[in-house]
């Protein structure tokens, strides 16, 4: 179970385009990758300057794709991976991989892309990074932005999460961190990577029960650390219990640069890869990168909501919302006042969550002009606005304060209410017959 076959299933349903001509991964590739963001196909570089490897993007672009992947139909996707949550398995280790096939130690043949222009080099984006706590008895697996400071180094982001509390530990015993860094694996290990899990928890075990137990890894060579068999690219490092650079400024989720800051240094020791190996680029901030981000936490949402409420019936966090911040979620209530359950149940579950608008089931939450309407026809602000002041956002939100993460949440209540009659929220019908429809169809075919 690994890109490569993922790529070769996509590529008979005709979602893969090759780009032929030469294109540089300097600015040239992530412009193409931004023109295509918007449930774009599948884009595989072929003609790399400067290099042999060929680029594949978009990979987890669309939420079509990425329930292919986990072999799902869209409605039951947040279940998939809830059930993987509650139930890891743990995956094979084999001793030998298509990844082991080539051995080198220069990073600067592999063609990182750089992305926007004021970026002080290139960065590697789509890093699946595992590492185990110094007593070996606690791993974790998650996602992080690599800046290549020359051919033999790399700074890490860490955000104050699980990686960093195991380099923490590292750091604590005066010891640097082995770390593996998978680069082109399986949709299923991106989305595990991405979930929000329990420290102590393997994303691999994960991984493995959303792959049906099909995931192998292999142990590294000069490393404690595990990777996919069937990664395209690993990177083998130890993330320095000492050595801090400055980091960035690099575009997040949001479209905007982050701030630069002190951040490790990651040392390599080795590089092992595909011999024909491909890879991965995330575009910082498209489409790709909010899904991987946002639809766990989607899903963690819907979890937490469904608790308050009789039924939720569809989550999005938005695209306009940096698939992260916004939220729109379309519930059945029984009683005035479930909407409002609604809303701080959904804070609770995702804590980075700025603006949330919960709606009634006839409202399409990935419609914002449908959105739009149910808030001018169902909403008044003196009754169903909610204000939380002074609370944990995230240091993503420009607005927000940049050091602590404080910020003020808005929940908007624009579900119909229950003291006024149900058809006055009704939107007017016209009755169609059977030729009218086939009718309006072929009008739409032959754009008339």
């Amino acid at each position: 179970m690994s890109l490569r076959s993922f790529l070769e299933n996509m590529e008979k349903r005709g979602e893969v385009l090759h780009v032929k001509d030469e294109t540089s991964p300097s600015f040239e590739i992530p412009y193409i990758m931004k023109s295509f963001d918007n449930e774009g196909p599948i884009l595989l570089f072929e003609n790399v300057e400067g290099s042999k490897t060929k680029v594949v993007a978009n990979v987890c672009g669309t939420r079509n794709r990425i329930c292919e992947a986990l072999g799902v139909e869209r409605n039951g996707l947040y279940q998939k991976l809830l059930e993987a949550w509650r139930s890891p398995k743990k995956p094979k280790i084999v001793e030998d991989g298509a990844v082991k096939e080539v051995e080198e130690s220069d990073l600067f043949k592999v063609p990182v892309l750089t992305h926007f222009e004021m970026d002080p080099g290139p960065y590697i984006t789509s890093a699946v990074i595992h590492a185990k706590s110094i007593d070996g008895n606690i791993e974790n697996v998650s996602i992080h932005r690599l800046q290549v400071l020359d051919e033999k180094h790399l700074a890490i982001r860490l955000v104050p999460r699980h990686l960093y509390k195991l380099w923490q530990m590292a750091k604590e015993a005066d010891v640097d961190l082995d770390v593996a860094i998978s680069i082109g694996v399986h949709p299923a290990v991106m989305l595990a990577a991405s979930s929000p899990l329990p420290f102590g928890v393997s994303e691999f075990d994960v991984a493995n029960t959303l792959l049906n137990d099909n995931l192998c890894l292999i142990k590294c060579k000069y490393v404690d650390a595990y990777a996919p068999a069937d990664a395209e690219l690993v990177i083998e490092g130890r993330i320095s219990a000492n050595k801090e650079v400055a980091e960035g400024p690099f575009v997040d989720i949001t479209g905007t640069y982050d701030v630069k800051r002190k951040q490790p240094v990651v040392e390599i020791v080795n590089v092992m890869h595909r011999e024909d190996y491909i890879y991965q680029a995330l575009l910082p901030s498209g489409v790709e990168h909010k899904l991987l981000m946002g639809l766990p936490r989607e899903a963690s949402i819907y979890e937490t909501v469904s608790k308050v409420v009789p039924k939720v019936y569809a989550v999005n966090l938005s695209v306009g919302g940096s698939g992260w911040l916004h939220v729109i979620i379309s519930i059945e209530k029984q009683l005035d006042g479930d909407g409002k359950n609604a809303l701080l149940a959904a804070f609770a579950a995702h804590p980075s969550l700025k603006h949330a608008v919960v709606v009634d089931s006839d409202i399409d939450v990935f419609n914002i002009s449908d959105v739009e309407w149910a808030i001018a026809t169902r909403f008044q602000a003196c009754e169903d606005l909610l204000i939380v002041e002074n609370a944990r956002g995230s240091t993503l939100d420009s607005s927000a304060d940049q050091e602590t993460g404080l910020t003020t949440k808005m929940g908007i209540d624009a579900t119909r209410p229950l003291t006024k009659p149900k058809e006055k929220f009704e939107r007017a019908k016209i009755p169609a017959s059977k030729h009218v429809e086939e009718l309006t169809q072929k009008l739409h075919v032959l754009k008339y």
